[in-house]
């Protein structure tokens, strides 16, 4: 399942600005905000409209998690309308302009088999150049779905499996721009 894992995480020198694709869950609020206090997230753009699970803004989640944790408001972008993972970035797309046009490279912060965020990534903001990865474990019915155990957890198999068949799928038909890690990095 090496296909779908996306973990191709900045030098530790490079600030870039992270995107957090929506879900109900709290850890990329985490990573942004820890990446913020070491210098390493100038710009946070925050994603996700409301959750079908939940009734929760994401992206509104997101900036109350980062704000409690230190960030402060001004590096904080808001999209809160998508309602799926090409909408993340659809929406987005005027604050990842933003970051490409001062200079910074763009993160991906996403669930670690998203495969989609990538390729959505490249298709919609065909001059993103480099980009790079940051991932983490979801919990889906109480359990955590990682690398070595997602086959374990009924949520986390089909949730993978799906990134596995429908990304390939999507490229072979044109409708996703093809993406390959390249010297740690992430690129079309």
């Amino acid at each position: 399942m090496n296909f779908v894992d996306i973990e191709a995480p900045p030098p530790q020198d490079e600030p870039t600005a992270h995107f957090l694709f929506g879900t109900n869950q709290t850890q990329p609020a985490e990573i942004a905000a820890q990446q913020y206090h070491k210098g390493l997230a100038p710009l946070i753009i925050a994603s996700g409209g409301v959750n079908r699970h939940t009734g929760i803004v994401e992206a509104h989640m997101f900036r109350e998690l980062l704000i409690e944790r230190g960030v402060p408001d001004s590096v904080i972008r808001c999209e809160d309308q998508a309602a799926n993972t090409w909408q993340n970035v659809e929406f987005s797309f005027p604050y990842l302009q933003e970051a490409l046009e001062s200079g910074l490279r763009v993160t991906a912060v996403s669930k670690w088999f998203h495969r989609r965020t990538l390729h959505c990534l490249a298709t919609a903001v065909p001059d993103i150049g480099p980009f790079y990865a940051m991932s983490w474990d979801p919990i889906y019915a109480g359990r955590v779905v990682g690398r070595t155990d997602w086959l374990d957890v009924p949520d986390g198999k089909r949730r993978v499996l799906r990134e596995w068949e429908e990304v390939p799928r999507r490229v072979s038909e044109g409708s996703f721009r093809d993406v390959t890690l390249v010297g740690g990095a992430w690129q079309s």
